[in-house]
């Protein structure tokens, strides 16, 4: 068990299963309004004003807001690490994987930009509010094991080996998604082709290989 999820576990938990059932539906309502407000302007009231659920209930199924955000993030992002697991388990060639790795992304800041938006809000508060951090830590942890799995598959199949490490890597490719999230949501409208094509570069960079070249020994 790892420090987060003891943390989440300190509080009982009535009904087994069935209680994690109701927080994974209460946090499925509750995304739209995290996703939209964010952190700072998001109370459990103000969540429960804009579902279906009454305040008592989300706060009985969720200590605070911190416990609510956090569910929610960790929640999404554990989703977002499978998908691209079988982007990965999928790709039988570089290019494939690129293109594979580079269209996903591309998708979900177009599709899914308020979501990581609040994943970015929440690791910015966690160097103000050691509440988050544990989580935060946890989380940023496991997206830099996946993009990990991306460099070392990439590498595998140029017949090459990586030439970084997966703390740069995952500081390189969080870099420029973040960028590209806020040009998005700023509305200019070459975010996403650079993110495409700085996808594709950064993978090139990492195991030091041209662009669109499938190399292998």
């Amino acid at each position: 068990m790892t420090a987060a999820e003891a943390k989440h576990n300190q509080s009982p938990r009535p009904g087994g299963d069935r209680f994690a059932e109701r927080r994974r539906e209460l946090a499925d309502a509750a995304i739209q309004t995290l996703s939209e407000l964010g952190y700072a302007r998001t109370s459990l009231r103000e969540i429960a004003q804009n579902s279906a659920f009454s305040h008592g209930v989300l706060h009985y199924y969720f200590a605070d807001k911190v416990d609510l955000i956090t569910y929610c993030v960790r929640q999404y992002k554990a989703q977002c690490v499978l998908r691209y697991d079988q982007i990965v388990s999928r790709a039988k060639t570089p290019q494939r994987l690129a293109d594979g790795f580079a269209d996903a992304l591309v998708a979900t800041v177009r599709d899914e930009g308020r979501m990581h938006r609040l994943w970015y809000d929440l690791r910015s508060q966690a160097l103000f509010d050691d509440s988050f951090r544990i989580d935060v830590l946890e989380i940023d942890d496991s997206l830099e094991r996946m993009i990990w799995r991306i460099v070392s598959r990439y590498a595998e199949l140029l017949g090459v080996e990586p030439t970084t490490t997966p703390s740069m890597a995952y500081t390189m490719f969080d870099g420029a998604f973040q960028m590209a999230l806020l040009r998005h949501l700023a509305g200019q409208p070459e975010a996403l082709a650079e993110l495409r094509a700085h996808t594709q570069m950064l993978l090139a960079h990492v195991t030091c290989t041209p662009v669109g070249i499938e190399r292998v020994s």
